[in-house]
């Protein structure tokens, strides 16, 4: 009676191989509606079975133990071993994610459908994504594209489940802060880079509008005119809050917790560093900063691209649907997915162009300081300078290894495993991503641009690093050069103190010492002047050379910037005059024709 109460070990392993999967294929089969299935969970326990006391002992030992520490950033529901990936099927996901406040925001989403002779554009909201996705697409349509404004839950569910996307392809786009890769599953493509660009902050000071203009034109911070004492300005600091808009959308506003800093993206849990950080970088004095987004993209096999955007999104659909627009363009004319997959990265590479240009100048405004009168407060802004190009450097370089990527895509043999329901094995099939070769001719100029931004980088942070070594190199002569000077006072007046000495002692005839002490004034003070003006000789010259260069400097950048905007009055008067001319001639052709 005992044996049958339990199954021995050789009936379960006599039981057969079909019902005991051993591979499983998550895209091959979606979850089951419930989330659960109906199996029943049996534990058995060999060895004699144990009293109340030993369970009560084993449950004091198990609270002894140590907690296990969560990370912030992972979120609340995180969990150490837990299953990989989110099911956008699944009830539980849907319910940890609903308590994370970030991913509920009200998402602006353009689909764009085309061919070569059509197109037709919708904007809609989050709450019409599903119907919408739920009609078929017309038989004109030749490629789309889904662009989403923000990160939102329910229309990542939505699109995930529509196109069913990878489970791990999902839970990589909802964590805005993973590794620039391409990921190639059965139906679909999933590529992730980062979006930097150039963005104004602009604080709210409150300057006076005679603020001094020659310190903003040696690269220097404005500082706000304040009435207040030192001291209650010291202990009543007052907090300016940051407005941060794009560069060339300065009359629209961005919320600010949306945007994330370049020292924010790439720095840890430590505020105080980060904030210490953006406040000396190079670009703050110019109330410039950099933004730092991620970009998820899916390329599907049915010729439709989806792109998910944390807050840019603007900056990348403009032109590229001024170029779908215009029929002779080539991207409307190949009415390709993989063509528009490359026109995003290139625009995305193209706005770090002008991040790298405000660096470029930064770290020539410096080069200029350090040459002209190096100081050692130049090295921590030049360490943090160098830190933010290390930063924009890991951000960009690993771009160029994922257009490789895309140009070496072959369609591979994927095999296909039995689903979660146990269905049989399917045949092995290929990966119906495929790119174009157009799209591999394009993609060679946008790694060109990679990199000759990497090439740049390089270039600066060697010069910062440097400039570094010129700053010390600099103190150390100057010192020595010092410690040659006092080397040398000290060997001359040596001699008059040996005199003074002399002359000091008790003799009994002296005749130079009947006289008054104005005789050695009238001695000492020319010998004196003389000896401190030839032995200072080099110092002087300095001196005289380092402001006389900083004045043409400063000279010649108020030249160039008033040189700057003559041109442009004369370009605006070019252009009026050309306008009343054309007015002028049109009217007198009417009259003509009259």
């Amino acid at each position: 009676m005992t044996s049958n109460a339990r199954p021995s070990s050789d009936t379960a392993r006599s039981a057969p191989a079909s019902a005991l999967p051993i591979h499983i294929d998550i895209e091959a089969q979606a979850s089951p509606p419930g989330g659960t299935d109906n199996a029943t969970i049996r534990t058995t326990a060999t060895g004699a079975s144990r009293g109340p006391s030993q369970d009560a002992k084993r449950r004091r030992n198990r609270t002894r133990a140590a907690r296990t520490y969560c990370p912030q950033g992972r979120g609340k529901a995180w969990q150490p071993g837990q299953e990989p990936g989110i099911d956008p099927n699944a009830p539980q996901g849907a319910q940890s994610i609903a308590k994370d406040e970030r991913l509920h925001q009200e998402c602006s989403i353009t689909v764009v459908d085309f061919a070569q002779n059509n197109i037709e554009m919708s904007s809609l909201q989050n709450e019409d994504l599903a119907s919408f996705l739920e009609e078929p697409k017309e038989d004109w349509v030749g490629c789309r594209w889904i662009n989403v404004n923000g990160l939102s839950w329910d229309v990542i569910r939505d699109i995930g489940i529509h196109h069913k996307f990878h489970k791990l392809a999902i839970e990589d786009m909802m964590n805005t802060k993973n590794r620039t890769k391409t990921d190639w599953y059965t139906d679909h493509t999933y590529v992730v880079l980062p979006l930097q660009k150039l963005v104004h902050r602009h604080p709210e000071w409150d300057c006076d509008s005679d603020c001094s203009d020659d310190e903003s034109s040696q690269g220097e911070s404005k500082v706000p005119k304040n009435k207040k004492p030192f001291i209650s300005r010291l202990l009543n600091p007052r907090k300016k809050p940051m407005q941060v808009v794009p560069e060339h959308h300065l009359k629209k506003s961005l919320p600010h917790e949306n945007i994330r800093t370049l020292q924010q993206y790439q720095g840890g849990p430590n505020v105080e560093r980060t904030k210490y950080m953006e406040a000396h970088s190079a670009l703050t004095s110019k109330n410039l900063a950099v933004s730092v987004e991620q970009v998820s993209i899916f390329l599907t096999s049915d010729n439709t691209v989806v792109s998910f955007f944390e807050h840019s999104a603007e900056d990348i659909e403009q032109p590229i649907i001024a170029r779908l627009t215009t029929v002779e363009t080539i991207l409307r004319r190949c009415s390709d997915a993989s063509l528009i997959l490359q026109a995003i990265i290139d625009a995305i590479i193209d706005l770090a162009i002008p991040v790298t240009i405000a660096y470029q100048d930064a770290i020539d405004e410096l080069e200029l300081n350090v040459i002209t009168s190096p100081h050692i407060k130049h090295t921590s802004s030049l360490y943090i300078l160098t830190s933010e190009l290390s930063h924009f450097r890991s951000n960009i370089f690993p771009i160029t290894n994922l257009v490789n990527s895309l140009k070496d895509h072959k369609a591979e043999i994927i095999s296909t495993t039995p689903g979660l329901s146990g269905l049989p094995p399917q045949k092995q099939k290929s990966s119906n991503v495929t790119i174009s070769h157009v799209t591999h001719t394009y993609l060679g100029d946008v790694l060109d641009h990679c990199m000759l931004i990497t090439e740049n980088l390089d270039l600066m942070k060697n010069s910062a690093d440097n400039l570094i070594d010129l700053i010390f190199n600099t103190i150390s002569a100057y010192q020595n050069e010092s410690m040659k000077q006092l080397t040398l006072i000290t060997f001359l007046f040596l001699p008059l103190s040996f005199l003074t000495g002399y002359f000091g002692m008790n003799f009994t005839t002296m005749p130079v010492l009947a006289n008054t002490d104005t005789v050695f004034w009238i001695i000492a003070v020319p010998v004196s002047v003389a000896v401190s003006l030839w032995l200072m000789r080099d110092r002087l010259e300095r001196y005289v050379t380092k402001h006389s260069q900083r004045r043409k400097i400063g000279k010649a950048r108020k030249k160039r910037l008033a040189g700057e905007q003559a041109g442009r009055r004369d370009e605006r008067e070019r252009s009026r005059r050309l306008e009343v001319d054309m007015k002028g001639g049109g009217g007198g052709g009417g009259d003509g024709e009259g």
